[in-house]
């Protein structure tokens, strides 16, 4: 049944929501177990989309068709995957920092971590610290994440860090950061555990600190 698993892989590739939507519920017809439908043809066609991306063969435009791809396979598989017991790779919260309203960036960074095997809870933009505070206390992630696209609201991240610390829930997650206004020695300055420069290199973050790469 390979041959179902190349397909799948290349219609999220293509961007083709409806064709990837129905290969994926073909091979659920099959018989072909939940867990290896996400690895070897969603999470597949995924990672090669992230490896196009770095290489400069994709843009963001086009990641974002294949993303939207990969949800609408998601969208079938996610009983299934519940039902069958798969363990996911780790919870992400993953938010835009207080202040500012850009969010393309971190929701193209949520679909790939999605298409990786993570479970993301995507808490918006815009996005106040005691937001962030409350979301760890609901959701238990592993790993959060901040996004800050102006260099006017980079100081959020870092209240929002303090205000994780305040809270005593520091210890319990690890934190990435990202976005246009922000480098790694800006990460390393207010506390983050790592930075991410793009939505590949955010996606092997992730992995690195949940434990998973």
């Amino acid at each position: 049944m390979s041959w179902l698993y190349e397909r799948i892989s290349t219609a999220i590739l293509e961007g083709d929501s409806d064709k990837t939507a129905d290969l994926v519920k073909k091979a659920l017809d099959e018989g072909l177990p939940a867990k290896e439908v996400l690895d070897n043809g969603m999470v597949a066609g995924m990672s090669e989309v992230g490896a196009r991306f770095k290489v400069g063969e994709m843009f963001v435009p086009d990641v974002l068709v294949s993303a939207d791809s990969m949800q609408a396979g998601l969208n079938v598989l996610r009983p299934y995957l519940i039902s069958s017991g798969v363990k996911l790779l780790g919870k992400i919260v993953m938010g835009t920092v207080k202040g500012d309203l850009h969010d393309i960036g971190k929701n193209l960074v949520n679909m790939m971590c999605e298409g990786a095997g993570f479970e993301v809870i995507d808490i918006g933009f815009d996005v106040d610290p005691q937001q962030f505070v409350d979301a760890i206390k609901e959701h238990q992630p592993d790993v959060v994440g901040m996004s800050a696209m102006l260099t006017t609201t980079m100081r959020a991240m870092a209240h929002t860090i303090k205000a994780i610390e305040e809270s005593g829930l520091r210890t319990t997650v690890k934190i990435m950061v990202g976005g246009a206004s922000v480098d790694a020695a800006f990460a390393e300055r207010i506390g983050a555990d790592g930075y991410g420069s793009n939505a590949p290199s955010g996606v092997d973050l992730a992995k690195r600190l949940a434990g998973v790469a």
